[in-house]
């Protein structure tokens, strides 16, 4: 996997670890904790050095999640058992010696250290004393990961931290790890969040360990300027930057539609610039549509949907036509699954109608998928089980661009990485030609190579799309329109994921306040029960206007971004306008010959005076509307 490999990372660096699939990522890190020997070379870590690292599987141990999580704090458990042991002896001078290492460790904050990891990666309150038996495969996994970060370490291995976690979980994961003193090395193919959290990357390529500074979109720019140089690639290259270019072209004329939109174009511009460190990507492939497509395609009317008699979602009125394209936001557990199963009519309606339209043809993706495949059965059969009629070539060729080639079409699926089945679920699907993909999480298991291209080919989809995904680049590439899943209702949701993820920490800062005012009442009285103070609130009066004034300031938002953009308009406009006069300024531009440039630029000036006086115009309209909501929030 590697030949004449050479890296050093220095202390509190945090660094992603990318490469293809099978070029030796985890391996490494079997390298750094000793499970794996190097056939030649040195491997050193410092002295003393505490590694922590996350495991991928858990058995179904009946103990606690808090007690789980725990187990991760090695120190904390030796000198719990140390005490025992001199609790059971009888010796005070063990015991009060390690009561004071105990101390030492802060061993009295570590349940409550321990529920604060579990429940910023989405747990319930109730879950912490549940047996880890209780949990999914994803839930444990989850698990695992709260153990790492409990174990108190100089040196962090991650490997795939965000797989199976939503996008709540994510940006809490990604601020524990900003903040996070000593070294971390991190397997991801999720690029927001190695932007987000990485100070360098590795990038496995060439049997070689290739070292660059910054981020990763900082490493795609290095790498595509290295690969630009490589004759070989230069054509490939070009007609990728130009495929992306017609989305762009696309995209633009719908920026004055949503902010959306706007943002997938700067997304897309960004992408022009990085497209060459693709151009290697051995992944091509389109969900072709349907012949025939309905408009609309689904709609739900005064809609109740929920398990038994429970609701979990009410008062939904939705529809979908052809071309939508909605994302999914909202807290774990609101019921984003389950509106996917309603929009699907996997699951009743407790009360309104679902209205599919005649021709409603649906995609669905969601992990369980995995599962449904036939082990025993090969890509090539899947499909032509779908399509018994279709030739052999045709077929060979649509799983080619799902990497699948030669003898790997026909190995049976038992034998796949969770990747491989991924794709093959993927496949399946295109191949049905949907008019409606309904995707929940389908980046998970994916690689950096073939999340884009599934960005690339949802891009081109004709028909519809809702999606739940914790990829923030697939979302931003891929996306028109945001609904929020909160509080047993779905609604439009008017902001970018900026504006989403300010809207979680109002949350999370509210939810904490909470506890901390209600019991400050309390003792302050203990005669008045909680929540009956606060001059003279609740605390559902307080809770209430805690979610107004959270959805005044999202409703700012989209006039404060206003306010800004049209203020770097009109700057630009004064120094172009500045600029005109200058050149207006010269006496030659007077004389006959320069008459159709003096034309030209009096026209110019003219046409730019009147945008900037339509643009000063709005501009105080959107002020003063900034000016009087500030006000409201005092």
């Amino acid at each position: 996997m590697l030949e004449n490999a050479d890296l050093t990372v220095q202390s509190g660096e945090r660094v992603a670890i990318v490469g293809a699939n099978g070029a030796g990522k985890s391996s490494l890190f079997k390298l750094l904790l000793g499970e794996l020997g190097q056939e030649q070379g040195e491997v050193s870590l410092p002295g003393g050095c505490r590694v922590a690292h996350m495991a991928q599987e858990v058995g179904a141990s009946q103990r606690s999640a808090r007690d789980f999580v725990l187990d991760g704090d090695k120190v904390l458990r030796r000198l719990e058992t140390k005490l025992a042991e001199a609790e059971a002896a009888g010796d005070d001078l063990a015991q009060a010696r390690i009561h004071g290492e105990l101390d030492l460790h802060e061993a009295w904050s570590a349940p409550r250290r321990a529920e604060a990891l579990i429940r910023g990666l989405g747990f319930a309150d109730g879950d912490v004393e549940r047996p880890v038996s209780a949990f999914s495969g994803g839930w444990r996994i989850r698990l695992n990961l709260a153990q790492a970060l409990m174990q108190p370490s100089d040196l962090l291995l991650l490997d795939e931290p965000t797989n199976h976690l939503d996008l709540d979980a994510c940006l809490w994961l990604e601020n524990w790890l900003r903040r996070y003193p000593g070294t971390l090395l991190f397997i991801s193919h999720d690029r927001d969040f190695m932007d987000r959290v990485a100070s360098h990357v590795v990038h496995f390529y060439g049997k070689k360990l290739e070292c660059y500074t910054g981020n990763y979109s900082a490493f795609e720019r290095q790498r595509s300027e290295r690969l630009a140089q490589q004759q070989a690639g230069y054509e490939r290259q070009q007609a990728r930057v130009a495929e992306i270019q017609r989305f762009i072209s696309r995209f633009k004329a719908k920026a004055t539609k949503a902010r959306q939109a706007q943002s997938r174009v700067k997304a897309l511009e960004r992408m022009e610039m990085i497209a060459p460190a693709h151009i290697d990507s051995p992944f091509s492939f389109r969900f072709p549509v349907a012949d025939k497509v309905s408009s609309p395609l689904l709609s739900i009317r005064h809609g109740v949907v929920g398990y038994g008699d429970k609701a979990v979602l009410s008062e939904l009125n939705l529809g979908l036509l052809p071309g939508s394209r909605i994302g999914l936001l909202g807290p774990n557990g609101a019921g984003k699954s389950t509106l996917m199963d309603a929009l699907r009519g996997a699951s009743q309606l407790l009360a309104g109608e679902r209205v599919a339209g005649e021709n409603l043809a649906v995609g669905y993706f969601a992990q369980h998928q995995l599962e449904a495949l036939d082990l025993d059965a090969s890509p090539f059969l899947h499909l032509q089980r779908l399509d018994p009629k279709a030739s052999e070539q045709s077929i060979r060729n649509f799983l080619g661009g799902f990497d699948f080639h030669g003898d790997a079409a026909l190995a049976p699926v038992r034998s796949f990485s969770g990747g491989e089945k991924a794709r093959v679920a993927l496949a399946t699907i295109a191949w049905q030609r949907p008019n409606l993909l309904l995707l929940d999480e389908p980046t998970n298991h994916l690689d950096l190579e073939m999340r884009q291209a599934l960005t690339m080919a949802l891009q081109d989809f004709e028909g519809a799309i809702v999606v739940v995904s914790h990829d923030r680049h697939l979302l931003r590439n891929t996306v028109d329109d945001f609904w929020l899943v909160h509080g047993g209702v779905v609604d439009v949701y008017d902001g970018d994921l900026e504006d989403y993820e300010r809207w979680l920490a109002d949350r999370r800062r509210d939810e904490a306040e909470a506890p901390q005012r209600i019991d400050a009442s309390s003792a302050a009285n203990p005669a008045v029960p909680n929540g009956a103070q606060g001059g003279g609130q609740s605390a559902e009066d307080r809770k209430a206007r805690k979610r107004a004034e959270a959805a005044l300031r999202q409703k700012i938002s989209p006039f404060r971004k206003r306010q800004a953009a049209l203020e770097q308009r009109m700057e630009q406009l004064q120094q172009s306008l500045k600029a005109l006069e200058q050149a207006l300024a010269e006496p030659g531009l007077y004389e006959a010959a320069q008459k159709e440039q003096l034309r030209e630029l009096l026209g110019t000036q003219a046409q730019q005076r009147g945008e900037l006086d339509s643009l000063e115009a709005e501009w105080l309209e959107v002020s003063e509307t900034v000016e009087s909501m500030e006000a409201e929030l005092g």
